[in-house]
């Protein structure tokens, strides 16, 4: 009788983890720049979770919360370039809780052929890009971390190389066609030529094989041994409201994400947000360039944190 019920009890357990796998549609917005490792990092938990469609929109990470907050479109995970753009729009009316997870550094990214690429440094960047003919740009601070965080690298620059004026002159010489909505939409315009420098994420530099002038920590936003220097630059950019503005000062980079109050699968985006915290996880986020922060950091209220999730980090 005893082996029956064992057996039995053996098919009641078989039975709720199969009925326990996630399944269904699974939505995320996430920042440009993880575009690339979270193409990776879906394939591989799908590996694990076959039945869990993926569907990713990649914009600028304030752009992706505002098609939560202003446009009412369903999501399930939002994955920000800036973890306090999850804090500042976010948390706590359309999620409970920020997870930061992530890391990365401002490069200057080129081609071999770009103006005067031979002689660029990191050193001389300044005087090469304000050459007469030299073509650099950036993403729009409003709707990207990137955009105000390359704002925030050129008052640092000033500070940094002692240069009166260099922020306003870097303003001045990059016309509005430079600026476009996210940092991946800039790669056509270094790649088609329209374009010799960009401002971007180390990681999208490496992750497309592209060489970069790698900038000093004081002004990279990388070093959180700079962080109080770091403090000295700020930028305006849009607020939740129309006419509303907030300052970012500068800060190191830390990428953050969050599962949305009203996600339709919350079971599938606790899964990926466990694989992506995972081991494996972490590994491809560091193979990409973007070194995963460990142990990670939570803000908002920490005690909503899915069961799951609370395991994986502590």
């Amino acid at each position: 009788m005893i082996p029956i019920i064992t057996a039995v009890l053996h098919l009641i357990v078989f039975s709720i983890t199969v009925m326990a796998a996630p399944q269904g549609d699974l939505i995320i917005f996430h920042a440009g720049s993880l575009a690339i490792p979270f193409g990776q990092v879906g394939r591989a938990f799908n590996k694990k979770y076959p039945q869990v469609h993926i569907l990713r929109e990649a914009a600028g990470s304030r752009t992706c919360a505002r098609k939560i907050t202003d446009l009412g479109k369903a999501c399930d995970i939002m994955a920000s370039a800036d973890y306090t753009v999850i804090d500042n729009l976010l948390v706590p009316d359309f999620a409970d809780w920020n997870i930061a997870f992530a890391t990365n550094e401002m490069v200057i990214m080129h081609r071999p052929d770009s103006a005067f690429a031979k002689e660029i440094t990191s050193s001389n960047w300044p005087e090469i890009l304000l050459r007469k003919g030299v073509r650099y740009g950036h993403s729009d601070p409003n709707g990207d971390p990137c955009g105000y965080r390359s704002q925030l690298v050129w008052q640092l620059a000033e500070k940094h190389y002692n240069q009166p004026g260099l922020y306003k002159n870097l303003q001045k010489n990059c016309p509005p066609k430079n600026i476009r909505p996210k940092e991946t939409d800039l790669l056509a315009l270094l790649e088609s030529g329209e374009l010799d420098y960009l401002f971007i994420y180390r990681s999208i530099a490496e992750q497309h094989k592209m060489p970069f002038v790698q900038l000093p920590d004081e002004i990279n936003l990388k070093s959180a041994e700079f962080a109080d220097f770091y403090k000295q630059a700020s930028v305006q950019i849009t607020g939740k409201k129309p006419g509303e503005f907030i300052s970012k000062k500068g800060k190191p980079m830390v990428y953050g994400i969050t599962i949305c109050k009203n996600a339709p699968n919350r079971e599938a985006a606790t899964a990926f947000v466990s694989f992506l915290l995972s081991p494996a996880g972490r590994a491809i986020m560091q193979a990409n360039g973007q070194p995963p922060l460990w142990p990670v950091r939570v803000s908002g209220n920490e005690k909503l944190l899915p069961r799951q999730l609370q395991d994986v980090i502590r």
